[in-house]
């Protein structure tokens, strides 16, 4: 997926008023402010309470759901390939959020697990650093993963 396709499916998002999260490899570049590798596709932590409506959307938009494991996740493709990954999140009133995983595991969303990227020049909610980093703990690592987390240490603030 380009990032002009990525800043135009969040211009849809963001027209309908739906929350979303740039994830991923592209949260990576977000972080950074400039695309570091090309994506395979766009990973989105996305407000639970909207789910269906984006659903919806895509739908209408073209993506059609290839894997449904909801409420953990959910892969949608169009038939010229672009792919979006969501990962639905239930927010609570203090910012912070909780995601289902697989065999009744969680994923916490600490209220500074969000912030504002840029993309192609462009501001964009993603997740921030740590929460990045943060979800590349406890499972083998790929070659891309060591690209990631070197960047993301960089851009992490020190402690």
């Amino acid at each position: 997926m380009t990032g002009e396709q990525v800043l135009a499916l969040l211009d849809e998002f963001a027209a309908y008023g739906l929350r979303v999260w740039v994830a991923g490899g592209w949260a990576v570049d977000a972080v950074i402010g400039r695309q570091t590798r090309p994506h395979g596709d766009l990973d989105l932590a996305v407000d639970a309470a909207q789910q269906d409506e984006l659903l919806r959307l895509l739908n209408r938009l073209g993506f059609v759901t290839t894997v449904d494991w909801l409420p953990v996740r959910a892969e949608l493709a169009t038939p010229d390939g672009r792919t979006v990954d969501l990962h639905p999140v239930a927010f609570r009133p203090d910012g912070s959020g909780v995601q289902a995983g697989l065999d009744g595991t969680t994923f916490a969303y600490p209220a500074d697990g969000l912030t504002t990227g840029s993309l192609h020049g462009r501001p964009v909610p993603c997740l921030s650093a740590v929460q990045q980093l943060r979800f590349r703990e406890g499972y083998p690592l790929r070659e891309v993963d060591h690209h990631d987390i070197a960047l993301l240490r960089e851009a992490a603030p020190r402690r």
